[in-house]
């Protein structure tokens, strides 16, 4: 994870097009406000830690899972994905979180090479094994139940479990933040992926065009979905999404007022 250790710096503003998953809009892109912190040590230092792999060869086991994301092909991430121990899951916070490993410290087993991967998923502790003989994602291990195809790009997957060390860098993503917007009527419910930077989103806020009320914090309901209980119906609405190195970027008006349920649409990036 994070060092928490930051340093503040002046980045200036960027300005980023955006543009709905159905329908192009005209009016203002996004804005990365222009205070951000820079993580002291991030892309640095490596942490010791274990990992294995599940999902089955076409990683079809991996869909799903605790950050909400669905289908990972669907979503961008593919199989370079992988799911957290408690020590490294921080309740769903760390979902979209990218981690660079390698392989270490097993001449058998191990292949050179280093994998980024981006966290989609949780791996839950088994408190009927030991921490050493099966219940490699119990407190307070740090483990990376990766995808198997990914797995086997730094390691043979004979293996089963290897060690590894890893790293916190910056996730590299093809065009803007996704929203989908679920649920009903009082009860938004927004899906958030394709996240660039740090990827672990932490704090949301959402603008309708018509309301009074100006941003309204968001509350995270599990993994990166995000709800509001406010009605905003019929009204173009714009996002702030804030990541855990401290960078705040606004999507203007990415839904347009005819939005939908069920409708994806896509803002800026950072």
């Amino acid at each position: 994870m994070y060092d928490q250790e930051r340093e503040a710096h002046v980045l200036g503003m960027l300005i980023c097009g955006f543009h709905s998953a159905d329908q192009k809009d005209s009016s203002p892109g996004s804005v990365l406000l222009a205070i951000s912190r820079t993580v002291k040590g991030s892309g640095n230092g490596w942490t010791n830690a274990h990992a294995t792999f599940y999902g089955g060869s076409d990683a079809s086991g991996t869909m799903g899972g605790a950050c909400g994301y669905g289908n990972l092909y669907n979503q961008g991430y593919g199989t370079n994905t992988a799911a957290l121990s408690t020590a490294l899951f921080n309740n769903g916070l760390s979902c979209g979180g990218c981690y660079e490993i390698k392989c270490v410290n097993d001449k058998q087993w191990c292949l050179p090479g280093s994998i980024v991967v981006t966290a989609t998923n949780f791996c839950p502790p088994n408190s009927a094994l030991p921490n050493n003989a099966g219940g490699w994602c119990n407190p307070p291990l740090r483990h990376f139940d990766l995808s198997q195809p990914i797995f086997q790009h730094i390691a043979q997957s004979k293996a089963g479990i290897i060690p590894v060390q890893y790293r916190r860098v910056g996730c590299s993503k093809k065009d803007g933040i996704r929203f989908t917007i679920n649920g009903h009527s009082y009860f938004n419910l927004v899906l958030i992926t394709n996240v660039g930077g740090a990827g672990d989103v932490v704090s949301v806020s959402i603008k309708g065009s018509k309301s009074s009320n100006g941003w309204m914090a968001m509350s995270r309901n599990w993994g990166q979905n995000w709800q509001s209980n406010s009605y905003l119906n019929g009204q173009a609405l714009s996002f702030k999404v804030t990541t855990s190195d401290g960078r705040s970027l606004i999507s203007n008006n990415v839904a347009p007022p005819n939005w939908s349920f069920g409708q994806t649409y896509t803002g800026g990036q950072f």
